[in-house]
């Protein structure tokens, strides 16, 4: 793509287009603001982004309790609100009740702090976000940065999120519309490049710490740490991220095993 950098042409050619900003870490957090830095730059940005943080909330939805949503001043000159409820629930009330009547070109998630890379894409609420809107037929990116700390170091993820937001808008995603997006915790310079690849296979390892509050009632903390199932030579996220390069998945919403379906046409049969 030979405009990737030429942000006036840009700037005439996608002025039109309306882009939806949210996360998981809460509106607040440093990595939503550098995305909505970089957003700004190719359309109008509306934030909706919940009003605390929600990580590893999924998918999750909000039925049992109302949805409230407040205006904010939190980024300069673009139109943000915060929202009670979950990373979906804010994507959800973005497109049926705060831009019901307006077409969104693209919705961004992020910049998570941490990584989403392999299985980490299920537990995810940024990547539950981006996914909600992909549902919706909106083309949508979700960016993590591999750096969990609060005063993490975005300025290699905006660099590459320009990129990839660039060649999106130029080059509009057609079957697939949903892309998960995960930076290495490398200064620019020693980034390698992008690698677009498949989703590693992993889990975690899990362990439960226990403990008793102040009253004597015992509790359980979850903790554990990322175990990788694949070996060096395969091209997927998790290598990719750790050989210094940002990685692309293409990821859908159908969770069908297709290899499997003849296996089990016999439940078809009569009891």
């Amino acid at each position: 793509m030979n405009h990737y950098w030429n942000l006036s042409y840009l700037a005439t050619k996608l002025r039109q287009e309306m882009i939806l900003v949210t996360n998981d870490d809460g509106i607040v957090a440093p990595g939503i603001k550098a995305l909505v830095e970089v957003a700004r730059e190719f359309g109008n940005v509306v934030v909706v982004a919940p009003d605390s943080p929600q990580s590893g909330k999924g998918h999750a939805i909000t039925l049992s309790n109302p949805l409230k949503i407040r205006k904010v001043e939190m980024f300069d000159g673009v139109t943000a609100y915060e929202c009670n409820g979950t990373p979906v629930d804010c994507v959800k009330i973005a497109k049926n009740v705060l831009l019901k009547d307006q077409s969104i070109s693209l919705c961004l998630s992020g910049i998570n702090h941490g990584s989403n890379a392999s299985i980490n894409i299920i537990y995810s609420g940024t990547m539950s976000a981006a996914m909600e809107a992909s549902i919706e037929g909106i083309p949508s990116i979700g960016f993590s940065l591999c750096d969990y700390s609060f005063d993490a170091d975005f300025s290699a993820s905006k660099v590459y999120a320009r990129k990839i937001i660039a060649d999106i808008l130029l080059s509009p995603m057609q079957d697939c519309k949903l892309l998960n997006v995960n930076i290495p915790a490398l200064p620019t310079s020693e980034i390698k490049g992008i690698k677009v690849c498949k989703q590693g296979a992993g889990t975690w390892v899990e362990e439960f710490q226990e403990g008793l509050d102040p009253r004597g009632v015992p509790y359980y903390w979850l903790t554990g740490k990322f175990q990788s199932f694949e070996n060096d030579e395969v091209d997927n996220d998790i290598n990719a991220l750790k050989n210094g390069y940002v990685s692309v998945v293409p990821s859908m919403h159908d969770l069908t095993h297709y290899g499997e379906m003849s296996k089990f046409k016999l439940l078809e049969s009569k009891i």
